[in-house]
């Protein structure tokens, strides 16, 4: 067999079968002000391997960034994973973001998806899960589309107080959409303000979009009340929950939401630069076919023996094109059956011990900085906070706490300045299980130091 390399007269006759003239030609439509214009001559001399394996071990050896000296959420959170979690997620048949289309030889992974599926409606209490989305951003993206289509109806409302990632996708999906988002502020204690609430649903409204727990931490405990007002109108309730949360809160459907969407990154999901992620989407049935994303259905095959394949595909882009409920193709299966593995390890009981110490790390957390002077922990007061505590520091900056913190080599926490107006002095601090009494004790220490 020939060697055909793509020098000389082999690259000639590839450009002239593209109709070109030059390499360059390939790059006309990049505009010319973001092109590269360095020079390669800059670029370091390859080194062998195994030069450059010790180099980068030197360089993570200088990385001091344990999870037990971190104490920044504002929605991806540093859980315990469990060994065996890593091992199923590493598994070569389940390595793939992607769902199958053939399913005689995929059945594996379509069972695992059907599960993660099964697992994720019994937590959330609802009765239709989807395969995956990209992360909860995108899931809440998804879902206010998917309420607009199912009302026909041009006005949702979501909570001021909302991540401003998530505001950003949000806006993202709906820009080009004849809606209106209308934003809920909030009463003394940080919860949505129902009377504002109920003063702005009304026929117009397709649906009401609340966060449980708030993205301050707080459980809304008035979340059957916000139901009640939205479907006297005929509006569609959509929860973000915490998918840990739920071994002890009630699940979105006991309060009647209509769809309910999440970030399962808590799921047995380390954290990374950005991911991976998981958008949980779940719904009533009857909204099914407005539903996006893939769904695994279990069959029978023509030797009546039970099997898992791909349903209700009509819905999606690969077969409806632009009428499809959605764009979404490829998913995230890997993070899904993750997920999956992760739950089915722990259980409902060991999934409710991980939410029990979360809890009560943020009680003892928010007690030991509250004796702090100038520090009021929480900042809301009246509520139960879960996994985050405001606190507010009178005569400093959270942005000043949290840089003076840093040199001391600890993260204290989330500016929420960057996120809010108005709150430059309270600072967002998250706690898991993966924190130990002598770790929360340490950032106390630290921030005395600092406010004393």
């Amino acid at each position: 067999m020939a060697f055909l390399p793509n020098i000389g007269k082999a690259e000639r006759h590839m450009l002239r079968f593209l109709g070109l003239e030059k390499l360059d030609d390939l790059f006309e439509d990049i505009p010319e002000e973001v092109r590269q214009r360095c020079c390669l001559d800059q670029v370091p001399e390859a080194v062998p391997e195994v030069v450059l394996w010790r180099y980068l071990n030197k360089l993570a050896a200088q990385n001091r960034a344990e999870p037990y000296r971190r104490f920044v959420g504002g929605g991806l959170y540093a859980h315990y994973v469990p060994a065996a979690v890593d091992f199923i997620a590493a598994r070569t048949e389940f390595v793939t973001s992607y769902t199958p289309y053939q399913a005689e030889v995929s059945q594996g992974l379509l069972q695992a998806l059907f599960e993660y599926q099964s697992l994720i409606a019994e937590l959330f209490d609802m009765e239709v899960v989807n395969a995956s989305l990209y992360d909860g951003a995108t899931a809440v993206g998804e879902a206010i589309r998917m309420a607009l289509r199912v009302s026909k109806r041009k006005k949702v409302i979501v909570p001021k107080l909302m991540p401003p990632h998530r505001r950003r996708v949000l806006q993202a999906y709906t820009t080009a959409l004849d809606c209106k988002i209308v934003e809920i502020g909030y009463d003394n204690r940080g919860l949505l303000d129902l009377a504002e609430l109920e003063q702005e649903v009304d026929d117009a409204t397709a649906a009401v979009y609340v966060e449980n727990p708030t993205c301050l931490g707080a459980f809304e405990e008035q979340i059957f009340e916000i139901s009640d007002i939205a479907h006297k109108k005929d509006a569609l309730l959509i929860a973000y929950v915490d998918p840990i949360s739920l071994a002890i809160v009630e699940p979105p459907g006991a309060y009647d939401a209509d769809i309910a969407v999440g970030e399962g990154q808590p799921l047995g999901l380390h954290l990374g630069f950005g991911g991976a992620l998981l958008g949980i989407f779940a719904c009533k049935r009857k909204y099914l076919m407005k539903m996006p994303g893939r769904l695994i259905g279990a069959t029978v095959d023509v030797e009546g023996r039970r099997a898992f394949c791909m349903t209700l595909q009509t819905r999606e882009q690969h077969i409806r094109r632009e009428r499809a409920t959605s764009n979404i193709c490829t998913n995230e299966s890997l993070s899904a059956i993750t997920a999956a593995a992760y739950l089915a390890l722990l259980g409902p009981q060991g999934l409710r011990r991980v939410c029990e110490a979360v809890l009560a790390n943020t009680a003892y957390l928010a007690r030991r900085l509250n004796t702090l002077p100038g520090v009021t922990a929480p900042a809301f007061e009246g509520v139960c906070y879960f996994r985050e505590i405001p606190a507010r520091f009178d005569g400093w900056l959270a942005r000043e706490i949290r840089e003076m913190c840093i040199k001391r080599g600890i993260d204290p926490g989330l500016d929420l300045g960057t996120w809010f107006e108005g709150f430059e002095r309270i600072l967002l601090a998250c706690t898991t299980e993966v924190h130990q009494k002598e770790d929360l004790d340490r950032l106390v220490s630290v921030l005395a130091e600092l406010v004393r």
